[in-house]
């Protein structure tokens, strides 16, 4: 399979408001609609995919439903099953596991209504129309080149890991250990799942650091869990240890430019948002998105000397 690159442009995030089924507006035309459907907005990643995809349709002249599958891949289901008896003419995903969401794509598929993909692969080729995702693995590759040299070549270090049924989690901690694990006086001391969750994040490094009180870095395979390793080693009194996440967020750029978390990874959520929108638009009108199924979009290496220029996963 071929991959398109494309070139991270910026995108202004603005707000969004989570519309459920029956909240939507009976007088809409089902031939506008275009489905969007994304894991939880508590994460801002997902929210800026949610508002970028939302934000673009409407420009385009579509109604939208945007709707919170949780990680849950049942919800997800049941959220397929209401955008296909909407009548949506495209949904916009998100999605809640590689294996689970075959399924409702398909089915949606056969309704008629083509799904289109950002952020997260799925393990089959053919049923979406378009994949759209971050090149993980060529930014992670920047993340642990970062975190390497930040390290000084040596020492011991935690690695924190994403879900285990998301294929990103795997491609990340790949490309973190096809650079770390060049130099031997890199010793990783731990690593675990934090299912990209902060709150998990913050338990698993207090016991990481219990067990390792003289460990000197974190490489996070997000965000959210590198501020919650950030939180649990402040509240240790260990800011001395550094902390590289992935993801480009809000919270991480502040973080840095305090001086706190060191480096991360932007990748574009709010732009893949809008290109998934936008191939959906030209494939409803010619029946082609005149590009290849899976697209890979490069990531940025966000670090104190350009963290003031991203806002809500764009670079001004």
């Amino acid at each position: 399979m071929t991959f398109t690159r494309r070139t991270l442009l910026a995108g202004a995030a603005l707000a969004v408001s989570v519309v459920i089924p029956a909240a939507f507006p009976a007088a809409a035309s089902a031939a506008d609609l275009i489905a969007i459907i994304t894991p939880s907005h508590d994460n801002p990643f997902f929210k800026a995919e949610a508002v970028g995809a939302q934000k673009k349709a409407e420009e385009l002249g579509y109604e939208t439903i945007v709707l919170v599958h949780d990680d849950d891949p049942n919800k997800q289901s049941e959220l397929f099953d209401t955008a296909i008896a909407r009548g949506a003419k495209a949904i916009i995903l998100d999605n809640a596991g590689a294996d689970a969401t075959v399924a409702p794509v398909k089915r949606a598929k056969e309704a008629g209504i083509p799904s289109f993909l950002i952020d997260r692969e799925i393990k089959e080729s053919g049923i979406a129309i378009s994949q759209i995702v971050s090149n993980n693995y060529q930014g992670a590759q920047l993340g642990a080149e970062e975190f390497v040299r930040l390290m000084g070549e040596e020492g011991k270090y935690a690695e924190l890991l994403g879900r285990e049924a998301d294929t990103n989690a795997g491609i990340r901690s790949a490309g973190y250990h096809d650079i770390v694990d060049q130099y031997p006086d890199m010793e990783m001391v731990a690593q675990q799942s934090a299912n990209w969750s902060q709150t998990e994040a913050y338990e698993k490094m207090e016991t990481i650091l219990q067990a390792n009180p003289d460990i000197k870095g974190v490489i996070s395979g997000n965000d959210t869990m590198a501020m919650g390793a950030w939180a649990a080693l402040e509240a240790a009194g260990r800011s001395d240890v550094i902390v590289v996440g992935f993801d480009g967020s809000n919270d991480v750029r502040d973080s840095i430019l305090k001086g706190g978390i060191k480096a991360t990874v932007l990748q574009p959520a709010y732009r893949q948002a809008e290109l998934a929108v936008e191939q959906a638009d030209q494939y409803l009108k010619t029946g082609s998105t005149g590009q290849d199924e899976k697209q890979l979009m490069d990531c940025i290496l966000i670090t104190g000397d350009n963290a003031g220029d991203l806002e809500t996963f764009a670079m001004n």
